[in-house]
């Protein structure tokens, strides 16, 4: 595996994980959940994949009592993450979140209380850290172009959901040479076949889904012979610690009672389709196999 700079399309730094002949986990948006973070160490020795082979798509740090802990985590282990929008304000000393949230939402409230705790919280090495990190990563396996992203391809804070139409999609890949966009920030797990290409999202680790299970999420790619498996995995962790601690820390009681409901305290983000399907637990362990001949030119 060779890793080396790269500049990506839009002047942010990008690096180049290389080529994977083993198995990738895939997660996102740790969000401040270390109960959750452990959890997925846990899975991911029990599938013998060792942190090299570990990708997070940003947002480390966000709603739950543990930021400090949870950033120091993921570096101590060396995972290959990229800056989400979280970790771009706090390195910048920015004044909020620049989550996305529309101005005066529920969402765009909460925000600003967990990022105060926060921002509070974190030392000047970590913001150093955070600072440091890419905006994107490239990899290659099975013949597949990847490019992990946090939001869109080209705004960090933009979200992307299933049920979103076609041409949302066509135009972040047309920005990109990638065969398949792996990205974080919207919160639910899906994957989406978008013409030869791929839209992948392993799903929140550190919040539910919003299905009505307090399951995190992440992902493993396994290379085939004829392609690239996918299999979304739902995570069971210490959901009620995490939530207690959130309670005792007195940082947004809504998103701590979230962790034991599976149920977001607000909507403001999603389109209609995913409104709907809200407390529906989500059914997401058929394996997707994206076969080499249905991608791009290679």
């Amino acid at each position: 595996m060779v890793k080396r700079s790269t500049d990506d399309l839009y002047g942010s730094k990008a690096h180049d994980l290389g080529r994977f002949e083993e198995p990738v986990l895939i997660c996102g948006g740790a969000y401040s959940n270390l109960e959750a973070m452990i959890a997925l160490f846990e899975a991911a020795r029990k599938l013998a994949i060792p942190r090299e082979r570990i990708i997070h798509t940003g947002d480390a740090i966000a709603y739950c009592a543990d930021p400090a802990a949870t950033a120091e985590l993921l570096r101590e282990h060396q995972v290959h993450t990229i800056q989400g929008n979280v970790e771009t304000s706090l390195s910048a000393g920015l004044p909020d979140c620049d989550c996305g949230f529309n101005e005066g939402t529920l969402c765009d409230r909460l925000s600003a209380e967990w990022f105060a705790f926060a921002d509070a919280r974190i030392s000047n090495d970590l913001r150093t850290w955070m600072g440091h990190l890419p905006h994107h990563l490239t990899l290659q396996m099975s013949g597949w172009r990847m490019r992990v992203v946090h939001g869109g391809a080209g705004e960090i804070n933009r979200f992307i959901f299933a049920s979103q139409p076609e041409a949302d999609f066509e135009a972040e890949f047309s920005a990109t040479e990638a065969d398949m966009i792996i990205a974080g920030h919207s919160g639910i797990p899906f994957t989406r076949q978008s013409g030869a290409r791929v839209w992948h999202n392993s799903g929140p680790l550190g919040l539910p889904a919003n299905d009505g299970t307090p399951r995190a999420w992440f992902s493993v790619l396994t290379p085939e012979l004829d392609g690239v498996r996918i299999d979304h995995h739902g995570l069971d962790y210490d959901h009620e610690t995490a939530r207690a601690k959130m309670i005792e820390a007195k940082v947004c009681r809504e998103y701590a009672e979230a962790l034991g409901t599976g149920i977001w305290p607000s909507v403001d983000i999603l389109p209609d389709t995913e409104k709907r399907r809200a407390g529906v637990p989500l059914e997401l362990s058929e394996p997707i196999l994206c076969k080499v001949n249905a991608a791009g030119s290679r």
